[in-house]
């Protein structure tokens, strides 16, 4: 079944002329096996995470291959406290399971939308489009054009 924020994307994005490739999957639940299922090197993959910033919702985006340093997210950001937000506020805030956040903010998910450096570094970037078994494959630099989102180091150095 397509999910509603998959026909969301696609409309978005052909609005705005951009151009990408969408793959369906078998069901996939980690970035190393959403990568083998596009046929992607690990490090194209977006992975979008849902964080709690002391009492607000944010939206951040690094290359599937690295991990969030959140020392560097308080202090970019100037927060006190930060978690990741759990299974169930994901659910409630996005009808979304974990794995299949897209790395998109507003208009397409109601929060702000931070993206590491590291996925600025590959020409193309991968991700589950709103389900386990939809990905969108679209470039960088179109991405970096359509998403609108700050952009951060946040990512725990290699």
């Amino acid at each position: 079944m397509t999910s509603v924020v998959l026909i969301t994307i696609c409309h978005w994005l052909e609005e705005r002329e951009v151009s990408y490739r969408l793959v369906n999957h078998v069901e996939t639940r980690t970035s190393e096996e959403s990568a083998q299922a596009r046929g992607e090197p690990l490090k194209v993959g977006g992975k979008a995470i849902l964080m709690k910033t002391d009492d607000e919702y944010r939206l951040f985006v690094l290359s599937a291959r690295l991990k969030v340093e959140s020392a560097k997210i308080k202090r970019q950001l100037g927060v006190r406290k930060l978690r990741f937000a759990t299974a169930e506020e994901l659910l409630d805030l996005t009808g979304l399971v974990p794995g299949s956040v897209p790395p998109f903010g507003r208009p397409i998910l109601p929060f702000e939308l931070y993206v590491d450096h590291s996925v600025l570094e590959n020409e193309r970037i991968a991700f589950n489009a709103g389900s386990l078994t939809d990905s969108i494959i679209m470039s960088t630099q179109d991405y970096q054009f359509v998403a609108n989102a700050t952009l951060c180091d946040f990512a725990k150095t290699e």
